[in-house]
């Protein structure tokens, strides 16, 4: 998983991993259709185009729809890519699998909107600020049996993601988890982290989770 990577727009890294994993657990048939909302660097979307899948790349920054386009076309793949907010571009369509690997680190200024690369990690004040909007939204555009896989970290609330979702009706569960070290963005907040109680004393390693939703038949 090493696609092109202009200035500004978010590389692939252990939760793009992560989620590439419980995408690739997910049998689904060939021309099934995926939505991969806030793609990046387009590389889920790639994954998943790999597999014969009919994908759909969705992103905020014109910078990562640019990236994605440029990877699909290296790699001589078909993805049809939009450039919007969240699920904006794709209002009244449905997918069988959604990919999301929102904004999910909580920010010491998070009443502020998040601006340039940073909008790809800061997430509010608790972290959800996107991924609350993806618990509202995403149920609506699952077909019957279909699924949604999204990645986020512990410091951002999984539990609540998981039960978001089952009241919008979803069968939903943390499936994967993996515990890393701090990136420049956690490092740089470790303090402030601890001082309200999101990382303990001596905790040292963040923990990635996958939630995955699925829309009973």
């Amino acid at each position: 998983m090493n696609p092109l990577v202009l200035p500004g727009v978010y590389a692939p890294q252990e939760d793009t991993e992560l989620l590439a994993g419980a995408l690739s657990d997910e049998p689904l048939p060939p021309g099934a259709e995926v939505l991969d909302v806030g793609t990046g660097s387009g590389a889920l979307a790639l994954e998943a185009a790999r597999r014969g899948l009919r994908v759909t790349a969705v992103d905020v920054s014109w910078g990562a729809v640019l990236a994605a386009r440029l990877n699909a076309r290296l790699a001589g793949l078909r993805v049809r890519i939009r450039h919007g907010n969240l699920f904006g571009p794709v209002r009244g369509e449905t997918f069988d699998l959604i990919l999301a690997n929102p904004p999910y680190v909580p920010a010491p200024d998070g009443h502020r909107a998040p601006r340039g690369a940073a909008r790809a990690w800061d997430a509010g004040g608790d972290g959800r600020m996107v991924v609350d909007r993806i618990c509202r939204e995403a149920p609506a555009l699952l077909r019957p049996g279909g699924v949604l896989l999204l990645v986020q970290s512990a410091l951002s609330g999984p539990d609540l993601t998981v039960a978001q979702l089952r009241a919008a009706g979803l069968k939903a569960a943390v499936t994967r988890r993996q515990r890393i070290a701090f990136g420049p963005v956690l490092r740089g907040r470790e303090r402030w982290l601890r001082e309200r109680g999101l990382l303990s004393a001596d905790e040292d390693k963040e923990e990635l989770v996958v939630v995955r939703a699925e829309f009973p038949v």
